[in-house]
């Protein structure tokens, strides 16, 4: 199949960027009929980091396996946050992980002791590909070691935040191939992160940081719930990923 023949059918299934997906994948493939297989899927509407099998993140390259939630670009911007508020040496716990790729990007820039954390099999196998550091499976704060409850110097989650009711309104990549479990943060979007933000001086050093990923309409709720569990909030946004983050540090 000729280049201008896969950019072309691409483009019919209507993928936007069909030039650079037909690069990515021709450059991915093992073969021809790898590469077919490839576009088949590609063309059925699955997302292109699940057919290339990995996702570009901060720089890195993070492996993606099928049905595991795909780290989006807007989310580089809750990991440099994360990382300049780092040190070398620093407790770097990554709750609702997914594939690993924002603890892996702080690890990139920052030598830290990080503890990643996912309640989903197949999001913990992708990270434990990805992360270098410890990985854990379970619910949230659940299957951290005790021992650094009062010593996680930046705890950084990226909770599902999207209103149950709104996700069948996603693009269908996400709503059919990613995990219900990544996106549906409950009635108003906010269930897990409250769940995150109640615990989280439990788990913070003196002057640790909580940062949140959140949406620009969410994020006046999620800063008052950080200030009602004894947290200074403070939102930072990026104009130019449209990516909000709460970041806070207990009183």
């Amino acid at each position: 199949m000729s280049v201008v023949t896969i950019v072309n059918t691409l483009r019919a299934a209507g993928c936007v960027f069909a030039e650079d997906e037909a690069r990515l994948l021709i450059d991915t493939a093992s073969g021809p009929a790898d590469l077919d297989a490839m576009i088949g899927r590609r063309v059925a509407g699955h997302p292109l980091e699940h057919v290339l099998g990995w996702a570009e993140f901060a720089g890195l390259r993070v492996a993606v396996d099928p049905g595991v939630f795909v780290p989006r670009r807007r989310t580089e911007f809750l990991a440099d946050q994360a990382a300049a508020l780092a040190h070398p040496g620093a407790v770097v716990v990554d709750l609702c992980c997914g594939t690993g790729a924002v603890g892996a990007a702080i690890h990139a820039a920052v030598a830290v002791d990080l503890h990643a954390v996912d309640i989903d099999p197949a999001a913990v196998g992708c990270a434990r590909r990805n992360v270098t550091g410890h990985v854990h499976e379970g619910d949230l704060y659940d299957p951290l070691p005790p021992d650094l409850r009062g010593r996680v110097d930046v705890l950084v989650a990226n909770a599902p935040y999207v209103p149950t009711d709104s996700i069948g309104l996603m693009p269908p990549e996400a709503r059919l191939h990613e995990p219900r479990v990544a996106l549906d943060g409950g009635t108003d979007g906010l269930a897990i992160q409250r769940r995150v933000i109640a615990a989280a001086r439990t788990w913070l050093a003196p002057g640790g940081h909580l940062l949140i990923e959140t949406s620009a309409q969410q994020a006046p709720h999620t800063a008052a719930t950080y200030t009602r569990h004894g947290l200074r909030a403070h939102v930072a946004t990026s104009a130019e990923v449209d990516a909000t983050v709460v970041i806070g540090t207990p009183t």
